[in-house]
């Protein structure tokens, strides 16, 4: 049987750069871009001709800022997806190499956000876990001085591009993978966590880090794309948003205590 031919829509560099502008995409802003490739339809060029497409959006004073998680170096013991037997984990520990801002992968964020962080002249924040890629004149600024133990708070990229008036892309990502929401958990009461990861100057370490989670982010969006200015359109066939992240971010310090209280024993107060 022979195979069925794409369904499309036909998507180029061209038609990225044009649907953004027509979403709203400002030449010279800051964007924090969450992707799907899989869901604008038939990308001529794959990641490349979209990253290449959103820089074109953005021109030459632009700054294309996507998240690099790599939360594969973390403790085994709460691998979930999927597990390891416990008879593995102290050897993972003991083994598992070093964040490297060059040389590791990121994991779960999608191929255009590792697309960009390869791409010539891109920089890298260090957090071994939660670091953020940026490409444009405001990269270093943004990306410069995450802290180890903070990994979605006051320093890091996140609050920078908060007080850099950045904006949000969603480019057929949902709410869920919004991760300008997660710096309003750092500004209310959350719980602390201990989070195991490997040192950077070698062997195994343990940090206290804010409890973050995306739980309930499909419903803070949606309630926060009622009450605020979003602005939404097509990019080849996915549902495309664009919003402030500073928006984002006061929003969300005032949905989650109303509608996802945390009641756990140990509480974080705002930085």
């Amino acid at each position: 049987m022979p195979t069925p031919l794409p369904t499309g829509p036909l998507v180029t560099r061209d038609t990225v750069f044009a649907q953004l502008r027509a979403l709203g995409v400002e030449a010279g802003e800051i964007l924090l871009a969450h992707t799907s490739l899989s869901s604008l339809g038939w990308v001529n060029g794959g990641a490349v001709a979209v990253v290449q497409g959103i820089l074109d959006a953005l021109g030459p004073y632009g700054t294309l800022v996507v998240p690099t998680q790599t939360g594969d170096l973390s403790d085994p013991a709460v691998w979930g997806n999927p597990p390891v037997p416990e008879q593995w984990w102290e050897t993972i520990r003991a083994t598992m190499p070093r964040y490297d801002p060059l040389l590791t992968p990121s994991r779960g964020v999608g191929v255009v956000p590792e697309t960009v962080r390869t791409w010539p002249g891109a920089l890298r924040s260090a957090h071994p876990q939660t670091s953020f890629a940026a490409l444009g004149p405001r990269a270093a600024e943004i990306t410069e001085g995450h802290a180890s133990d903070c990994r979605l708070g006051e320093r890091s990229p996140l609050a920078r591009l908060e007080k850099l008036g950045a904006r949000v892309l969603l480019l057929g990502a949902g709410y869920d993978a919004c991760t300008s929401f997660h710096l309003a958990e750092y500004r209310i009461p959350t719980p602390l966590v201990r989070v195991g990861r490997p040192a950077a100057g070698g062997g195994w370490e343990t940090v206290t880090e804010v409890s973050i989670t995306s739980e309930r982010f499909d419903e803070l969006g949606h309630d926060f794309e009622r009450d605020r200015a979003v602005l939404r359109g097509k990019v080849g066939a996915a549902d495309t948003r664009l919003f402030p992240v500073a928006d984002a971010v006061a929003y969300a310090e005032r949905w989650l205590p109303l509608h996802r209280p945390r009641a756990e024993e140990f509480w974080h107060p705002a930085d």
